[in-house]
């Protein structure tokens, strides 16, 4: 088990929040922001539960085997789309599955296409915090136990060879590298490197997920609640 910097907000921007549940409306709101630096501002209806229109799709998503005390990342995630309603459903249930529930995620506001503050996902609603400073090549979550979890964003239109390469590097507990350097690195990996692909033991989107095993604990990290909204 790891141990989280002190100074989290210089690692991924700010701290987490609690998640809590709110009544259900289905549609798909888009969000907006304050000027300048601070969470995304919701109206009325954004603040209400999203309920996904569509069944969750299987996430192209490579976890690490064993979660190593000081590796960076826990894994990699490649989304076909920019729509979080598409797209965070099946990643939400690969993690359950592996790590326990999630009850939170913490996004960058600028690199999806909509925005929203709750998300109904089987018979849970996890919450969603949306920041400008939360590097875009990043996701975290945080499960119900307070267990947070690193993921590298591999950007939809990224070809599929550096795709593979950028996702067996996060789940690499060895690896050192954080998620923009290893997006940089991945795009100028030899064709050679490329042509290894994932591990398929690793990827979950071919067979829809490995059964969930007990992995080691990572803390939750102490802080002030985050606000996602302008109240």
């Amino acid at each position: 088990m790891r141990t989280p910097p002190t100074d989290q907000s210089a690692r991924h921007g700010p701290s987490r929040a609690d998640a809590t549940a709110g009544s259900r409306t289905s549609h798909r709101p888009g969000g907006s922001r304050r000027s300048g630096e601070g969470p995304v501002m919701f109206t009325a209806a954004q603040r209400a539960t999203v309920v996904p229109p569509e069944p969750p799709t299987r996430p192209r998503l490579s976890l690490t085997a064993v979660r190593a005390t000081r590796a960076v990342l826990d894994g990699g995630w490649w989304p076909r789309s920019r729509d979080p309603v598409a797209e965070l459903p099946g990643l939400i249930l690969a993690l359950n599955e592996r790590y326990g529930p999630v009850r939170q995620l913490m996004l960058n506001s600028h690199s999806w296409d909509g925005h929203f503050r709750r998300l109904a996902v089987g018979s849970r609603v996890v919450r969603a915090g949306w920041f400008s400073t939360v590097d875009p090549a990043m996701l975290i979550a945080t499960t119900e136990r307070g267990d947070q979890i690193d993921l590298l964003v591999v950007p939809p239109e990224v070809p599929a060879a550096t795709a593979d390469i950028a996702m067996a590097t996060a789940a690499d507990p060895s690896n050192q590298l954080r998620a923009p350097d290893v997006l940089a690195t991945s795009r100028t990996a030899p064709t050679a490197a490329r042509g290894e692909g994932v591990d398929p033991a690793t990827v979950w989107d071919n067979e829809g997920g490995h059964s969930a095993r007990e992995v080691p604990s990572r803390p939750h990290i102490p802080g002030e609640p985050v606000s996602t909204d302008s109240t």
